[in-house]
């Protein structure tokens, strides 16, 4: 079952996610339901505060060089990162109509369970490193603004909130 995505303003997104202690069907069930989200939304990521679960869970979903790769994630902790930085623009579904160019590092080594709550590290570099971790910066009470300049962010938001009385407005 979709659950339903949190938009911004809320609170939940400055808050931190909890460990997950046991991977069981319960959470198998919050995994499946943040993909059916996913899809329905047609994104590539979600970590769990965007759809109002305080738990340490990212899904990801990338379409690269043909490759179709679903991936889930329970207590992701990033262990290495690059030196090397990488710019995307990065956008979030909980933040509609706003992106950012946001510079991160280019490589990053993650130590996560899976969906059986078997421990798996996993290297990454490019775009599939961005995502991993402005999806994990939700768990953490952040958001890619949260990167950005006090001046960027003021004014990125301030254009937010006038999308938002737009759309509230129709």
């Amino acid at each position: 079952m979709s659950l339903p995505l949190v938009i911004a303003p809320n609170s939940v997104f400055k808050k931190k996610a909890e460990k997950v202690i046991v991977v069981d069907d319960s959470i198998r069930q919050i995994v499946a339901d943040m993909f059916e989200t996913l899809y329905a939304e047609q994104g590539l990521g979600l970590g769990a505060n965007m759809v109002g679960v305080l738990k340490q869970i990212i899904v990801i979903h990338l379409h690269e060089g043909g490759v179709s790769t679903p991936l889930a994630m329970i207590n992701p902790e990033i262990l290495e990162a690059s030196d090397e930085v990488q710019t995307f623009n990065e956008a979030s579904l909980s933040f509609p109509g706003i992106a950012a160019d946001i510079t991160r590092p280019s490589e990053i080594s993650v130590q996560y369970l899976d969906e059986n709550g078997a421990m798996q590290t996993m290297q990454a570099e490019g775009f599939l490193a961005t995502v991993i971790q402005h999806e994990m910066d939700y768990l953490q009470g952040r958001t890619f603004l949260d990167h950005l300049s006090r001046t960027k962010r003021a004014n990125l938001v301030r254009r937010y909130q006038k999308l938002r009385r737009q759309d509230l407005a129709l």
